[in-house]
């Protein structure tokens, strides 16, 4: 199983780590603090780097699906591996503009959750952009949520975490947001799941990268609201 160091300090960008296995699908390390794809955030790009300097660049990380617990790190296409093998120290650094482009907007969206009290039936986090599907017949109006938005971004509002038990979760349904993903459950089987709190606006159940305050959010703005069905809006942010 991977240690998960993201989990508790999004803002780290570098670890030192060894490499346990190798396979089609990439390089599971003991410890990492590259964020896999899931719960609509991308997963994180960087690169590993040997004690005796070779580098391997890693295009992306996922949840290795033959090994419990375990994380991947995908190489670059055509890259070498030959410098490691399993055993190898490395020190594994991620892409840091990347990982603060998820934190600034994946927190962002938490603040849109807060502005749109309806289900998210939807949900993508890039560098680039981020969306979130409502589930929901009302229009919703752009610029009253750029004005939202930015009013509680400015507030700089302190964004916290903390770990809850499985069974206080399944007493308050609601924290729950999202109808597709399943709040993130530790894989250790402990029986623990982290709440991400944004002080006064938001608590919900995520997995994902945040900053330690909404004015770290910056400027992001709605771009664009979409009805994509008849009970479906979506909202898609990107920064001003």
């Amino acid at each position: 199983m991977t240690e998960e160091l993201f989990r508790d300090d999004a803002t780290l960008l570098e670890c030192s780590a060894t490499v346990l296995a190798v396979d089609d699908l990439g390089l599971v390390l003991d410890r990492t603090v590259f964020y896999p794809l899931g719960g609509g955030q991308a997963g994180d790009s960087g690169m590993l780097v040997t004690m005796a300097g070779a580098t391997l660049a890693i295009a992306d990380t996922r949840k290795h699906p033959g090994l419990a617990g375990a994380i991947a790190h995908v190489p670059a296409a055509g890259a070498d591996l030959a410098a490691f093998a399993p055993g190898t120290r490395v020190s594994a650094r991620i892409d840091a503009a990347r990982r603060q482009a998820h934190r600034r907007f994946h927190t962002a969206t938490h603040l849109l959750c807060a502005l749109v009290p309806h289900p998210v039936d939807g949900c993508s986090i890039t560098a680039a952009y981020a969306r979130l599907d409502f589930h929901m017949s009302e229009p919703l109006d752009k610029d009253a949520l750029n004005t939202g938005l930015a009013r509680l971004v400015a507030a700089a509002h302190p964004v916290r975490q903390r770990w809850i038990d499985e069974a206080e979760l399944d007493a308050n349904p609601g924290l729950v947001r999202s109808m597709r993903v399943q709040p993130p459950r530790t894989a250790s089987g402990l029986g623990r799941v982290r709440v991400v709190e944004i002080e006064g606006v938001d608590a919900q159940p995520c997995g994902g990268t945040h900053v330690a305050h909404t004015a770290e959010i910056g400027a992001v703005v709605v771009t664009k609201v979409e009805k994509k069905s008849a009970m479906t809006r979506r909202v898609v942010l990107g920064f001003a």
